[in-house]
């Protein structure tokens, strides 16, 4: 009798850590999952802006009254918008009035990831930004706030501080891709 019960416990405890097992690794292939569709939003919006594709590009927003645009110009001066109508009235107008594509390459690197709970996502990256003509490239610190609406990730906050003054050549861009990380402080490319 004895025997049966320890072997009925140790069955127990083993059925018990296979679920946790499992459950781990399904909560681990949905959060990948989740990555890429936030990653996929993201590249999106860019590619949709530097193409100066409109609709694409509005379709990665969060059109509320808390969406948010901040970035650094190259005067040292920076710009922001608060709420989709500021941000659409200036961005949208800016893509319709300058239809010329810019920024052909685009890589980013040392990409942060922090769930809030299943809907919300705050991220960071280095990015690499190319001239028109991919000789020069432009370091920049993006941030971006994610919110899942109706089960598509949508941006609702760009922060982009670009570095201006501090030209990378595009033979470095060999460099640019092996980089594991780059902090843009003293220690410049």
């Amino acid at each position: 009798m004895k025997t049966s019960a320890l072997i009925l416990v140790g069955t127990l405890a083993c059925l018990s850590c296979t679920d946790k097992a499992n459950e781990t690794a399904s909560k681990e292939a949905n959060l990948d999952n989740e990555k890429k569709a936030i990653y996929a939003t993201i590249d999106n919006e860019t590619k949709a802006f530097f193409n100066r594709d409109y609709n694409a590009w509005k379709a990665t927003y969060a059109q509320t009254d808390y969406a948010f645009q901040a970035w650094s110009n190259r005067d040292g001066t920076f710009d922001s918008n608060v709420g989709w109508e500021d941000i659409d009235n200036l961005i949208g107008k800016y893509i319709t009035d300058n239809p010329e594509k810019s920024h052909p390459k685009v890589e980013r690197k040392n990409i942060k990831y922090k769930f809030y709970g299943d809907n919300v996502a705050y991220l960071t990256w280095d990015q690499f930004n190319s001239d028109r003509d991919e000789k020069n490239f432009h370091h920049s610190k993006e941030v971006r706030l994610m919110e899942k609406i109706d089960g598509q990730w949508k941006i609702v906050c760009v922060s982009a501080f670009w570095d201006y003054k501090n030209v990378i050549p595009g033979s470095r861009l060999p460099m640019i891709q092996k980089i594991a990380a780059e902090s843009r402080g003293k220690d410049k490319i």
